[in-house]
């Protein structure tokens, strides 16, 4: 099972790269959100992948984090989902929308996603809703694939500019929502609570550190009346 790759990026398409591991080409399949981030032709890549093998199909589908690769994962494990629906969510939402969605029951936002229905959305959201908190952890302790050591890339190349590097606020948010979401379940609160209280905090306020994030959650959480 290939799990990641690090090479050079030879060509890119719509859905699509190709990414040329020491003479060896890979076709990689990624989200819109992916695609827009990854480095411009020519210059090192590396990326999360995730190994579809069937009877009539070996496909690669390629994620910036672990975070995003985990939700694709998920998402694939529901019924009436496959890689082109999960895809299409996170192009929609990217991984922390999809964690803030599924973790309040937003199944509308899902449905937003290109190919998505109300029941396939509702089902995901019912599904997958106790996985939420899982995930949301797991951006505390994991980094970008994009910002790993530097690549070296076996093949002579002319000289490049460096890598143009897309800011990537979301993972610093992951990081801010994952440790909100310890801070509560030490707390005593449920999984499911804290999370759902983490999401809409976040959803609240973007631009909130951890301890700003936890008042806020403990705020929603509070006995009401």
């Amino acid at each position: 099972m290939i799990g990641k790759l690090t090479g050079r990026l030879d060509y890119r398409a719509a859905d699509h790269v190709l990414i040329d591991v020491r003479g060896v080409g890979y076709i990689v399949y990624c989200s819109d959100r992916t695609m827009a981030a990854l480095p411009g032709v020519g210059e090192a890549v590396s990326i999360y992948t995730d190994m579809v093998v069937r009877e009539d199909l070996m496909q690669l589908y390629g994620f910036l984090s672990l975070v995003e690769k985990e939700w694709h994962r998920l998402l694939c494990s529901v019924q009436g989902v496959g890689a082109k629906v999960s895809l299409a969510i996170l192009s929609a939402l990217g991984p922390d929308g999809v964690s803030r969605a599924i973790a309040l029951g937003d199944w509308a936002a899902v449905k937003a996603a290109k190919g998505v229905g109300p029941k396939t959305a509702q089902r995901i959201v019912l599904d997958l809703k106790d996985k939420a908190p899982g995930v949301m952890a797991m951006g505390g302790t994991l980094t970008d694939a994009m910002d790993g050591p530097s690549i070296e890339v076996v093949e002579p190349v002319e000289a490049a500019p460096a890598p143009k590097r897309t800011p990537k606020p979301a993972s610093g948010a992951a990081a801010v929502s994952a440790g909100a979401l310890s801070a509560l379940s030490n707390l005593g609160y449920g999984p499911s609570d804290a999370a759902a209280a983490v999401a809409e905090a976040a959803a609240n306020n973007p631009d909130a550190d951890e301890a700003g994030l936890i008042r806020a959650a403990l705020q929603l959480l509070a006995p009401k009346g």
